[in-house]
């Protein structure tokens, strides 16, 4: 029978998981380190490609915007200037030349109830060429013209419906009278 027998004033300590340990740890810490430093240099690298894309883009940017300048200073030179007005009220006019009047009454017709009246009827062309109609209506009640509201909003060629005014009767006048605004979809 054997009885171990330390002589030392310390047992022996067991050190040899903990430097196996850490020594795992330190490599991976140096791989992480190395995955780092790659990672940063290839932003850096990125960064530069994106810095000279923009420096481009600026460039040309910079180049288009002195040409614009010239273009703009011809454009305001007094001759030009005239050419260019009348360029505008020339394409106005034609653009409201381009409303088809007959098309407007025959669209109204078919959701117009008999017992509303038109009184004015004022079409108007947005900046996107986009055409919509200032109505005036009379009727003897109001419900009336709500149900004249509910068949343009219903109809395929009008839209959404704004009233922007209400006139209740009056003693020369025994009618209501509703202004309205109203998109149209006739294409231009």
């Amino acid at each position: 029978m054997r009885i171990p027998v330390n002589l030392a004033r310390e047992p022996f300590p067991q050190n040899r998981p903990m430097l196996f340990g850490s020594a795992v740890a330190a490599v991976l810490m140096l791989g992480t380190l190395a995955l780092l430093i790659s990672l940063s240099t290839t932003e850096r690298r990125q960064s530069a490609d994106a810095r000279q894309s923009l420096d481009g883009v600026n460039r040309r940017l910079s180049a288009i915007r002195s040409e614009q300048a010239k273009l703009d200073a011809a454009m305001r030179q007094p001759g030009n200037a005239i050419v260019l007005d009348r360029s505008v009220l020339i394409n106005s006019l034609i653009r409201r030349k381009a409303i088809s009047w007959t098309r407007i009454f025959g669209d109204l017709e078919t959701v117009m109830p008999h017992n509303v009246r038109l009184l004015t009827i004022r079409p108007q062309v947005n900046v996107n060429d986009e055409l919509f109609l200032d109505l005036t209506v009379a009727a003897d009640a109001p419900e009336q013209v709500i149900g004249f509201i509910v068949k343009l909003e219903g109809s395929e060629v009008f839209g959404s419906t704004a009233v922007s005014g209400i006139t209740p009767p009056t003693q020369t006048d025994p009618f209501y009278r509703y202004r309205l605004s109203v998109n149209y979809a006739q294409k231009l």
